[in-house]
């Protein structure tokens, strides 16, 4: 029986269309899953042409390392052929490997900007207790533009666009999809990830911003339990100062936006000359990741 596909919502000038044959549907396009609240599709999108972004092949999430048995489960349902993992070495040894179902690629593509660490940063804050130095670290704008400097390094570093690159390659390769990308949140390098695919398909910059700003309501809680654990354990008089740090904001993916614009002009040129992506690649994500196949 074929599904049927409802109007839930809108983002930006796009509707949201989301499969509900089981009578559940998405979540705030969620996948569900207990030990990732961050983790959601980026299927359902229009595109500028009237296409649409097909569900459950390109898949994006915080950290996989505190999936829970129950989890396993719906992870498996989803028959990934692979998982992205733009974490660092550090942090993977300190926050631990993803939980993957079996016979799933696991695919290592760190993207670390050493000028701009936050979780050094936050480590650095939360360990100096003193809240003067605290707010001389992030106080007065400083933790903001570290963040729009962060999104600015995801374009002009070399080595970030390559690792960019190859994600959108696994993307655009034949039987690549269904295909999983995430980071720690799931917020930075995940949501210029994200941005980037949907960019690609030909959606438009308002449902790409607003896909991307969806991370503060998905993980709203984890943030909430932070700042109330920061303040009650006595390691900052003022938790928010890390806000900056742990929210999605339209400020910092505009700083990527201009910055591709300063580079290349725009994305024509940015695809091929930033990233090195031919036009073959540019027709296999379209073919893997919209629903008519369009090129």
């Amino acid at each position: 029986m074929a599904h049927r596909r409802t109007e839930d919502d809108r983002i930006g000038d796009a509707r949201i269309v989301t499969d509900k044959s089981d009578g559940t549907g998405l979540v705030g396009r969620s996948l569900g899953l207990r030990g990732a609240l961050n983790a959601r599709d980026l299927g359902g999108y229009l595109t500028a042409d009237g296409r649409m972004v097909r569900g459950g092949v390109a898949l994006r999430s915080d950290g996989l390392n505190h999936v829970t048995a129950e989890d396993l489960g719906p992870l498996g349902a989803l028959g990934l052929r692979g998982v992205v993992d733009l974490r660092s070495e550090d942090e993977v040894r300190e926050a631990g490997p993803d939980r993957l179902p079996d016979d799933v690629t696991m695919h290592r593509l760190p993207v670390l900007a050493t000028d701009f660490d936050i979780q050094a940063t936050v480590h650095r804050a939360l360990a100096d207790r003193s809240p003067r130095r605290q707010r001389t670290l992030l106080g007065d704008g400083r933790a903001t533009a570290m963040m729009t400097g962060l999104y600015r390094w995801f374009v002009t570093d070399e080595v970030a666009r390559e690792r960019f690159a190859a994600l959108l390659r696994l993307l655009a390769a034949p039987g690549g999809v269904p295909l999983l990308f995430h980071c720690s949140a799931g917020k930075d390098r995940t949501g210029w990830a994200a941005a980037l695919v949907l960019t690609a398909l030909g959606v438009g910059r308002e449902t790409v911003t607003a896909d991307y700003l969806l991370t503060n309501a998905r993980s709203a809680p984890v943030v909430d339990r932070a700042m109330d654990d920061f303040g009650s354990r006595g390691l900052m008089r003022e938790p928010e100062l890390l806000l900056p740090v742990f929210r999605a904001d339209r400020g910092y993916l505009d700083a990527a936006f201009a910055e591709v614009r300063a580079g290349w002009g725009g994305f024509d040129a940015f695809w091929r000359e930033g990233l090195g992506l031919d036009q073959d690649v540019l027709t296999g994500l379209r073919t893997n990741l919209l629903e008519d196949g369009g090129g």
